[in-house]
């Protein structure tokens, strides 16, 4: 009989780490029936999808509070197919949120989970660690400094690399001459990146801003804007926020922005890491909504909230790498006197790019969807 797999990947993210892992298994277990939820590229691999990742992708404790009622009853189905399916392993991607509440349903029933991309506890919400030695089976986190973490408060971890590597491995991205080409520009032309995430709540907040920099930015330093855009988000959002400015970048893929922009605008998140990689200097901004604003502040123990700052100067203290913009510290006028200081002292800058490089090197150089593979085929006794 075949084995089967439930997998859990509620981001876009989630969505794409989990096709490299699916993709490893196949070529072992041709026919593992793998279901559960995820986007588009798990569902071209042939995952049976009970629901896409993009119905369930809500963040912020204001809006899980909106559609509280739809994200209970996707819970109560998702469970009911477990027990009608029963699994031989589960695997869980991130998502903390609908995952660790399923980690422990799913070892009530017996079903070993692996918990692939750990919930980010050393910043806020420790707490969870009692849920996750509790429930899971084996624990597979992303970054080195995570296992010593785990292990100090008797978690066992193993790392497994960080799965950005691996998929910028496998980028085949333009050469900056016909990049250039192809928008019609000087190939000696500066560019500013913008990106403003991958959900429609974080462009909302965060574009208008970025736009009204970007068009003092672009008249001081006679840069041309480029917009990352994102899969996740419907064109429609991205016309509407751009009617309304006087500035009309050019819109591209998020990998191309960071590869050749002088200076990249970036939405806290895993964006500031995949920036990181492309040594590309940035500055990180975030904002939502005051009443989650309030309550982050007072559970993130912290001082800096981008993944870049934390891979190239530690978890501890308040020493930055790159600057961070969060809140109420997010405006136009904050991020164009901020990108001016950088535009104008080129050594600074050539010694940011030079840096972001190095830290590069603390991801590690395994290939996660080979071990995160390993894994599970260990789980399943294969």
């Amino acid at each position: 009989m075949a084995k089967k797999l439930f997998l859990l990947a509620g981001e876009a993210s989630g969505d794409l780490h989990g096709a490299g892992v699916m993709r490893q298994l196949l070529t072992r277990l041709p026919a593992l029936d793998v279901f559960g939820i995820g986007g588009n590229h798990l569902k071209s691999l042939g995952m049976r999808q009970l629901y896409h990742a993009e119905q369930v992708n809500v963040m912020g404790f204001v809006e899980v509070a909106k559609h509280f009622s739809f994200l209970r009853g996707v819970l109560n189905h998702v469970k009911s197919a477990v027990r009608h399916e029963q699994p031989d392993a589960a695997l869980l991607i991130d998502y903390p949120g609908m995952n660790l509440r399923l980690a422990e349903f799913l070892c009530g029933e017996g079903v070993p989970v692996i918990y692939y991309i750990a919930p980010q506890v050393w910043a806020w919400k420790e707490n969870r660690v009692a849920l996750l030695k509790k429930f899971v089976t084996r624990l597979l986190v992303v970054f080195e400094f995570e296992v010593e973490f785990f292990r100090a408060r008797g978690v066992e971890a193993t790392f497994v690399g960080h799965p950005i590597l691996e998929e910028l491995s496998e980028l085949q991205l333009p050469s900056r001459l016909d990049f250039t080409r192809g928008l019609g520009v000087s190939e000696h032309q500066h560019f500013l990146g913008l990106l403003p995430g991958s959900r429609a709540q974080e462009v909302e907040r965060m574009l208008p801003e970025m736009l009204r920099a970007a068009a003092s930015l672009e008249k001081t330093f006679g840069l041309c804007s480029l917009l990352g855009v994102a899969p996740t988000i419907p064109a429609s959002l991205y016309d509407r926020i751009l009617s309304a400015s006087s500035v009309q970048p050019h819109r591209v893929s998020a990998y191309e922005t960071m590869q050749f922009s002088d200076l990249a605008l970036v939405t806290s998140g895993t964006a500031t890491l995949e920036t990181l990689c492309f040594g590309t200097p940035m500055i990180v901004h975030y904002k939502t909504a005051a009443l989650n604003y309030a309550i982050g502040k007072r559970l993130v123990k912290i001082q800096k909230i981008a993944l870049a700052n934390i891979i190239a100067e530690g978890l501890e203290g308040n020493k930055k790498l790159v600057p961070e913009l969060i809140q109420q510290e997010m405006t136009a006028e904050n991020i164009t006197r901020t990108a001016t200081q950088i535009l104008r002292d080129p050594a600074a800058l050539a010694e940011t790019r030079s840096r972001l490089l190095a830290a590069k090197t603390n991801l590690g150089s395994l290939r996660p969807s080979v071990e995160v593979s390993r894994v599970i085929l260990e789980t399943l006794n294969v």
